[in-house]
């Protein structure tokens, strides 16, 4: 009879067991599938921070001032620092072809509306020329970004912006002046 009993149990431990590790891998599959992929942008966003703020923390310190010129001069400088840091880089290293078909699917729905399109291409600079890890063109304006795109994209740390030049959008560093990436074509 003791038997019996041990078999019991142990069968209903078992059982319990399987049906707990069949919950756990359906939760898993519920889990949003863009996690992953959001996850390395933000690593590859988080690398490019350390990196500028590397390059900073080796430039001579700035007197706080309201004077364009030195303002100007230190970004420039930063912005020099960090393309020779940056010499390599290339379209992709930020947005992955993985990362690009996440955003691409994050934006669609935003896109699809004519009042976004229309607030996009208001201030829109158009097809300039621009490439990964150089200055943005001095003198051309600066998009503004829809607040309903915003909030359909990841959130970036201060000093990185999304700007829409032409139909691409493109991750910028604002203290440098820098195109830090682009995704070609996301606006069909």
């Amino acid at each position: 009879m003791r038997h019996v009993r041990a078999i019991a149990v142990l069968s209903m431990s078992l059982l319990h067991a399987a049906t707990a590790c069949a919950w756990q891998q359906a939760e898993t599959s519920r889990v949003n599938p863009d996690a992953k992929v959001l996850a390395e942008f933000k690593a590859r966003i988080d690398a490019y921070v350390d990196l500028r703020k590397r390059e900073d923390d080796g430039a001579p310190t700035l007197k706080r001032t309201d004077d364009s010129a030195n303002i100007k001069v230190a970004q420039d400088s930063l912005a020099t620092r960090i393309m020779a840091a940056r010499a390599p880089a290339k379209h992709g290293d930020i947005f992955t072809p993985e990362i690009t078909l996440c955003f691409r699917r994050l934006l669609r729905p935003e896109l699809k509306d004519a009042d976004t399109k229309q607030l996009i291409r208001d201030d829109n600079p158009g097809n300039i020329k621009f490439k990964v890890n150089g200055v943005y063109p001095a003198g051309e304006p600066l998009s503004t970004v829809p607040a309903n795109v915003l909030a359909s994209l990841p959130q970036l740390p201060p000093d990185l912006e999304y700007r829409f030049v032409g139909k691409h959008l493109i991750l910028r560093d604002s203290r440098a002046n820098l195109v830090i990436d682009y995704i070609a074509n996301a606006i069909a």
